[in-house]
């Protein structure tokens, strides 16, 4: 407006005052109706995102209401396995301590790994004790501590892991490991992706505390099975300093279908009163079928809108899309 009036008064002595005075009277209310306008659009459209907010709101039933969390505020508090009992959370977080340095020599005496404790969650009979693995080769995983509810005892003798849950794991860290370019490149993309588009992944703080899902990022996690995992899994044992070009050989050696190895890319949109964006999405699955050099595997690509359960720590809903199962993308 002001700039207006300037252009107003700079003139004034190339115009009549007549003419002045009735630029005046018909410009600056112009001007000052523009912004009027202008500040109400701003207003209008601040409201259509509240509005837009508030009826998503009132969509959610009462589980959602009370459990679903915008996925940038979430780092896993609330989440709970279930059939989980609370009591055996506090029993051995009282004897957190003792809990970690069991779960640490457990980890190192049978997988021949290092790991850090991040996080502790109540079971049903014991708790999950979610893990990172020190170095290479990277990967999360938990262990499971049995708890005595009635003594209030936490059973550091009896510490176990499902049946090749920590395997699994170590052979797609060795994997991620041996194929560090490709999975560079990979990383590389996401990144980039969320920076250009309005679309995020989950926080490193879910990835630590509630997730275990073996090699993973905020992106993504890989899920390797069958025989040339299990055997690549068997020399580690053998040789736990294994090296990268040890790794490439075994590799070269051990052909693996892309079947046998799944990265689920997960990500979500971040602002509230979007849905999933499906020409983001065929974007990600475009790129994805175009790009070369990224690790061997079946692709699955899921966008979700941008609440999370905090309970599970789950994004899949009704409205997620993932069109991409359950054929998945193939890189060979």
């Amino acid at each position: 407006m002001y700039g207006e009036i300037e252009y107003i008064n700079n003139y004034h002595n190339k115009l009549s005052d007549f003419e002045v005075c009735v630029m005046k009277k018909v410009l600056i209310p112009f001007v000052l109706l523009i912004i009027v306008i202008g500040g109400c659009a701003n207003m209008d459209k601040s409201k259509n995102i509240d509005d837009t907010e508030a009826k998503k709101q009132s969509d959610m039933n009462e589980y959602e209401k009370e459990n679903y969390v915008l996925i940038q505020e979430y780092t896993g508090e609330g989440f709970e396995l279930r059939d989980s009992k609370e009591e055996t959370g506090k029993i051995a977080r009282k004897y957190r301590d003792e809990v970690e340095s069991t779960v640490e020599d457990f980890f190192l005496e049978k997988h021949k790994v290092e790991v850090k404790v991040h996080n502790i969650v109540s079971a049903e009979d014991g708790v999950s004790v979610f893990v990172e693995s020190v170095g290479n080769p990277h990967f999360y995983t938990y262990a499971i501590v049995p708890v005595d509810i009635k003594n209030k005892e936490v059973k550091t003798d009896q510490v176990w892991s499902q049946e090749g849950q920590v395997e699994y794991a170590i052979g797609g860290g060795l994997y991620a490991m041996a194929f560090e370019k490709e999975f560079e490149k990979l990383d590389n993309y996401l990144k980039k992706l969320t920076d250009d588009y309005p679309i995020v992944g989950v926080s490193l703080d879910v990835v630590e505390n509630v997730r275990g899902d073996g090699h993973a990022t905020p992106y993504y996690f890989i899920s390797p099975a069958g025989d040339v995992f299990e055997k690549l899994y068997d020399n580690y044992i053998q040789n736990p300093d294994i090296n990268k070009s040890e790794l490439k050989r075994f590799f070269k050696e051990n052909k693996f279908e892309p079947n046998y190895l799944s990265v689920a890319i997960e990500l979500y949109m971040d602002e509230s009163d979007y849905e999933p964006d499906e020409e983001i999405y065929n974007q990600i699955v475009k790129d994805i079928k175009n790009m070369e050099d990224i690790p061997r595997g079946k692709y699955y690509i899921s966008l979700n809108d941008s609440y999370i359960d905090k309970k599970r720590a789950i994004g899949k809903k009704d409205n997620t899309i993932n069109q991409t199962k359950p054929d998945g993308i193939i890189k060979h």
